[in-house]
C-alpha cells in the first residue's frame, strides 16, 4: 500500500469517527432543550430538533455545500467523508436558535428558515472564511482564525436567535411590568445527559476540524486540541458553579452545565494554537460570561428559556478575540473584522429572513396555545400524556 494511500484512508476514518461525534449533539441539543422546557412542550421541542437535523443537511447537500467550497473535489480525504463532517455542523446553527425560542416557536416557519439557514446564510459565513472566499482580495477579505466555529457557528447562530427573538417575542407571562417570572426546567436529568452528550460531541466537532490525524505531528495536535477544548468545558463550570454559590448560596447545576458549554465555546477557536494552561482562563472567562450575561439579557426581556445567547453569542465572540488575545501571530484586529463582518451578515440577513416568512406564516404561537402547549397543537400528541400539565 502506499503511504499517500495509507494518509488518505486513516484520514478518512478519522474524520467519519469525528463526524459521528458531532451527531451525538443532536440528541445532545434534543435532551438538553427538553429538559429545560416545561413537560407541555417537550414532543414539540424534540420534532423541531428533528427536523432541523433532516432539513438544514438536506439543504446543505443540495445547495449550501457546493456554494460554500466551491467544488466537491478533496485529494486529502475521501470527498464524502469531508461533505459529511461539513454537513455534521449546519443544523448547529439553527439548534442554537431554536433553543432560544422554545415554548412560544411553531415548527413549519421554523423549518422554513432551517432551509434557508442551510441553504444560504451558513454557507456564506463559510465561503467567507474556511471555503471558497468570494471575498478574496476585497477590503472585506476575513483572516480571521477560528478553527472550529466559535463565530462561522456559535454567533451565527446566537446572532439568528437575537433577530428571532426580537421577531417572534417572548413567552406568554414571561415578563410581568418589571418582574421577571421564573420558568423552572422540568427535567434536570435530561438537562444533564444533553449537555454531557454535546459535550462529548465537542471532541469531535474541534478535534476533527484539525483535518489529519495521519501523521505524528498531526496526532500530536488532535490530541492537544481535545485536551484543550475539555479543559476549558471543565474550567467553564467550575466558574459557574462558585459564582451561583457565592452569589445565592446554591449550586444551579443548570448553570454549571451552562458555563461548561459556555467555555466549550470559547475554546473552539483556538483549541490547536494553546499550550495546555490557556484554555483554562478562556474557559473560566466564558463560564463566568454565561452568569453575568443571563441576567442581563433577562433585563433586556430578551426571553431565551436555555440560555442560548449567552452560551453561544456572547462566548462565539469572546472566543474568537481571544485568539487574537492569546496567539501571538494572529491578529486582534482581524479577529475582531470577522466578528462584526459575520455579526452584521448574520443577524440582518436572518432578521430579513425571519421578517418575510412571518409575515405569511407566523412564527409565535397564539396566547391560548402556548397555555395548553405546543405537544397538542402542533404535534398531536404529549411527551408525558399522564402528567398533569402545568400553565
Amino acid at each position: 500500500m502506499l503511504e499517500t494511500d495509507f494518509t488518505y484512508i486513516v484520514d478518512t476514518l478519522f474524520i467519519l469517527f469525528s463526524m459521528t461525534l458531532i451527531i451525538f449533539m443532536v440528541p445532545g441539543f434534543a435532551m438538553l432543550e427538553a429538559g429545560l422546557v416545561r413537560t407541555k412542550n417537550v414532543a414539540a421541542v424534540l420534532t423541531v430538533n428533528v427536523m432541523i437535523y433532516a432539513t438544514a443537511s438536506m439543504a446543505f447537500l443540495l445547495i449550501g455545500y457546493e456554494y460554500a467550497f466551491g467544488t466537491w473535489e478533496n485529494e486529502s480525504m475521501s470527498k464524502w467523508a469531508f461533505f459529511m463532517f461539513q454537513m455534521a455542523f449546519v443544523g448547529k446553527t439553527v439548534n442554537i436558535m431554536s433553543g432560544g425560542v422554545s415554548e412560544r416557536s411553531r415548527i413549519i416557519p421554523l423549518a422554513m428558515f432551517t432551509v434557508v439557514m442551510g441553504a444560504l446564510i451558513y454557507p456564506t459565513v463559510v465561503n467567507v472564511s474556511w471555503g471558497a472566499d468570494f471575498l478574496d482580495g476585497t477590503f472585506l477579505d476575513l483572516n480571521m482564525y477560528d478553527l472550529a466555529g466559535s463565530t462561522v457557528i456559535h454567533s451565527t447562530g446566537g446572532w439568528a436567535l437575537l433577530a428571532a427573538i426580537l421577531i417572534i417575542g417572548n413567552r406568554k407571562g414571561r415578563y410581568i411590568k418589571n418582574a421577571i417570572r421564573v420558568i423552572p426546567a422540568s427535567n434536570i436529568p435530561l438537562v444533564v445527559l444533553g449537555a454531557l452528550l454535546l459535550w462529548i460531541g465537542w471532541f469531535g466537532f474541534n478535534g476533527g476540524s484539525v483535518g489529519s490525524i495521519a501523521s505524528k505531528d498531526n496526532a500530536d495536535a488532535v490530541a492537544l486540541t481535545i485536551m484543550n477544548t475539555n479543559t476549558a468545558g471543565l474550567s467553564g463550570a467550575i466558574v459557574a458553579g462558585l459564582l451561583m454559590f457565592v452569589r445565592y448560596g446554591k449550586f444551579d447545576i443548570t448553570m454549571i452545565l451552562n458555563g461548561a458549554l459556555g467555555g466549550l465555546v470559547a475554546v473552539t477557536a483556538g483549541p490547536d494554537l494553546y499550550d495546555v494552561y490557556t484554555p483554562i482562563l478562556i474557559g473560566l472567562i466564558g463560564g463566568a460570561l454565561v452568569v453575568i450575561a443571563v441576567p442581563i439579557f433577562d433585563k433586556f426581556k430578551l426571553d431565551d428559556p436555555v440560555g442560548a445567547l449567552s452560551v453561544h453569542l456572547v462566548n462565539g465572540i469572546w472566543g474568537t478575540l481571544a485568539v487574537g488575545i492569546f496567539v501571538a501571530d494572529i491578529s486582534f484586529i482581524d479577529q475582531l473584522k470577522g466578528v462584526v463582518v459575520v455579526g452584521i451578515f448574520a443577524f440582518t440577513s436572518s432578521y430579513a429572513v425571519l421578517f418575510i416568512i412571518n409575515k405569511f406564516s407566523k412564527f409565535r404561537s397564539d396566547d391560548d396555545e402556548q397555555m395548553e402547549g405546543l405537544d397538542v397543537h402542533e404535534c398531536g400528541l404529549e411527551a408525558y400524556p399522564e402528567f398533569k400539565r402545568a400553565i
